[in-house]
C-alpha cells in the first residue's frame, strides 16, 4: 500500500451524486454530478488508487449508495478504499471480496476497536481506521459527535490491532480550501509506524508537498480537484 507518495481523489457520495461537503456538515454541500464518471475521469488523469465515501452511511449508519459503487467497481481497474456505514466484519467481507480493497472504519473502530482485529484476521492489510479529529478531539457519527480521543494515543491503539494504516481527517479545514495544517497530522505521523494517510484542507500544490513533507503516506484531495484550484496531474508531478 503506497509505495510511494500518493494522491488520493475523493469520490464522496450522497444521494447518487459526488458531493463535498464543508467541515463535515450536512447541508453545506456542493455537487458534482455522477460518481462513476468523475471516478473515470480521476482514473484517467492518472489517479492509481480512488477514496470512495458513502456520506449517506456515514449520517445515518448504513449504506445507501451501494449501486454507485458496484458501478464504480465495474468501470476502473485501480485500488479502491471505501468508507461510510461500514460497521461490522459482515459489513466489510462482501465489500472485500467483491472488489473493495480497504474497508475504513470510523464510527465503528471508536465504538468496537476490536473489529479491527476480527476484519484484519481474515482480510490481512484490508483495514484503514479513521480518526477524524475536531478541536483536538476525535468525533464520530459523520462528525457530529466528540468522544475525547486524542487522535495520535488513539492510531497507536489500531496499529497495534491490525490497522493496514491511518486515515487522518483535519475537520476544521475539511473541504474549505483555506490549506492543510500540518501540525494535527505530524503528531499521528510520529505516533505509529504504520502509514497514515491525510484529509482536509488542500488547495494548492504547496499543501500536497506539506502533507508529503509531514511524513504522510498519501493524501486525499477533494474539493480542490472538483472545484480546479489543483489539477491531479499537476499534483502528482509535484511529488514525484
Amino acid at each position: 500500500m503506497f509505495p510511494e507518495f500518493e494522491v488520493v481523489p475523493a469520490v464522496d457520495m450522497q444521494d447518487g451524486q459526488v458531493v463535498q461537503l464543508v467541515g463535515g456538515e450536512r447541508g453545506t454541500g456542493k455537487t458534482y454530478g455522477d460518481p462513476v464518471a468523475a471516478a473515470e475521469r480521476w482514473v484517467q488523469a492518472g489517479a492509481e488508487t480512488l477514496h470512495l465515501v458513502d456520506l449517506d452511511g456515514a449520517f445515518e449508519g448504513e449504506r445507501a449508495n451501494a449501486d454507485a459503487i458496484e458501478a464504480i467497481l465495474g468501470a476502473v481497474d485501480v485500488d479502491i478504499q471505501l468508507g461510510g456505514g461500514i460497521r461490522t466484519p459482515e459489513d466489510a467481507r462482501p465489500l472485500l471480496n467483491t472488489g473493495v480493497d480497504r474497508v475504513i472504519l470510523g464510527t465503528a473502530a471508536v465504538e468496537n476497536p476490536d473489529v479491527v482485529a476480527e476484519i484484519s484476521e481474515t482480510h490481512p492489510g484490508s483495514v484503514l481506521v479513521s480518526l477524524d479529529a475536531s478541536d483536538g478531539e476525535v468525533v464520530v457519527s459523520g462528525w457530529t459527535e466528540g468522544t475525547g480521543l486524542d487522535p495520535a494515543q488513539a492510531a497507536g491503539r489500531y496499529a497495534d490491532l491490525g490497522a493496514a494504516g491511518i486515515l487522518f481527517t483535519d475537520v476544521d479545514v475539511e473541504g474549505r480550501l483555506e490549506g492543510v495544517r500540518t501540525g494535527p497530522l505530524k503528531r499521528v505521523v510520529d505516533a505509529v509506524e504504520i502509514p497514515v494517510i491525510a484529509s482536509g484542507g488542500v488547495a494548492s500544490i504547496d499543501d500536497v508537498r506539506a502533507v508529503r513533507d509531514a511524513g504522510a503516506a498519501a493524501v486525499v484531495v477533494g474539493s480542490a480537484l472538483y472545484e480546479g484550484t489543483v489539477t491531479l496531474g499537476e499534483a502528482m508531478d509535484a511529488v514525484r
